[in-house]
């Protein structure tokens, strides 16, 4: 059927389907606080129950569907949950997004059972910077999980960095080569004051023009390839036919195409990354709701979408973080780790 609008128009198209919070990085962008409140496991949605929610909103136009986190391996027996969401016609499109580091022990499961790509998140090759940005010494099994999915066969390799000032900008040149070797594509990510970037600052932001600028020093001309479709990366051309992407999220907004929803591994959906308050979907499944009625709210939460938070956040005059510490402590689900990407 044909994916239902918003108020703006934008379709219900892509689900964003966390599966679980837990994560076995603390990156400084994302969990930069000593301790977190974690969503209680009986909240957490069995297989089955997502699966209901998945249905319902593969019935209103879905069919892209996203595994994302906190960690995504992490949850036990994933590969069984991506079989029983491939055996679903109407989803065409079944992702992944994951930091890599036990992707080595379960890519060829992965694809063996359904699924069609995998993300990386890959902010730096320099193992101390790793470990100053992650907390943990986990590069090499990073770099193995990358071999291990072109190993299995994952063709359409994506590597996500975020670009940090001072940190790991040095090393956009570098990290092309690398995923150029490696048949990959990266893409370069402004860093967002979203969930629990609680030391985000504006002066740590690499803007889109930046990492242009160094790339063309470093490669040559640099041409845009003309898109029409709502993938949050502008992509490019570098002289000898390398690709790459960059998602500006902070200096160059785009709300005006959006088509995610993002539902948590607890039924908590949000209709944007920025949003402070979501649909809790969980409730209504376990207390009873029918499959008309489940539809019936999808359908009229998203038909009164009007979320634009990424140019709201844009036109503030004086930025910050998105939320403070206390304030993600009282509502975990505003953490990064919980809603996903």
């Amino acid at each position: 059927m044909s994916a239902l609008p918003d108020r703006f128009g934008r379709p219900l198209r892509n689900l964003r389907l966390s599966v679980t919070d837990r994560c076995n990085l603390r990156c400084q962008y994302c969990m930069p606080e000593e301790d977190y409140v974690w969503l209680p496991k009986a909240d957490v949605l069995t297989f089955e129950e997502t699966l209901q929610l998945v249905d319902v909103f593969c019935a209103l136009g879905v069919d892209k569907v996203r595994l994302t986190g906190g960690e995504p391996l992490l949850r036990q027996e994933l590969p069984v949950f991506v079989r029983m969401l491939a055996d679903r016609p109407a989803i065409r499109e079944i992702a992944l997004t994951s930091n890599g580091v036990l992707l080595a022990e379960h890519a060829a499961a992965l694809r063996a059972a359904g699924l069609q790509r995998i993300t990386v998140s890959l902010d730096t090759l320099d193992r101390g910077t790793f470990q100053m940005l992650s907390r943990r010494d986990d590069l090499a099994r990073v770099l193995a999980g990358i071999d291990a999915a072109r190993a299995a066969g994952f063709t359409d390799l994506k590597l996500d960095t975020v670009v940090i000032d001072g940190i790991n900008d040095a090393e956009l040149p570098a990290l092309v080569d690398f995923a150029r070797g490696k048949g990959a594509e990266v893409r370069f990510i402004e860093y967002m004051d979203v969930g629990g970037a609680t030391h985000w600052r504006m002066d740590r932001v690499v803007s889109r023009e930046r990492m242009l600028q160094q790339l063309t020093a470093a490669f040559g001309p640099i041409r845009a390839i003309p898109r029409n479709d709502s993938a949050p990366a502008e992509r490019f051309t570098l002289p000898d036919g390398t690709t790459f992407g960059v998602i500006a999220s902070v200096t160059a907004p785009f709300c005006a195409t959006c088509d995610r929803a993002r539902l948590t591994a607890d039924g908590m959906w949000f209709t944007c990354l920025y949003a402070k308050a979501g649909t809790d979907l969980r409730a209504a499944l376990r207390g009873g709701a029918s499959v008309a009625e489940l539809t019936q709210l999808v359908a009229t939460t998203w038909a009164a979408r009007s979320d634009r938070g990424a140019e709201q956040r844009a036109a503030m005059p004086d930025r910050t973080p998105l939320a403070a510490r206390d304030a993600l402590r009282a509502s975990p689900h505003l953490e990064m780790h919980t809603r996903g990407g």
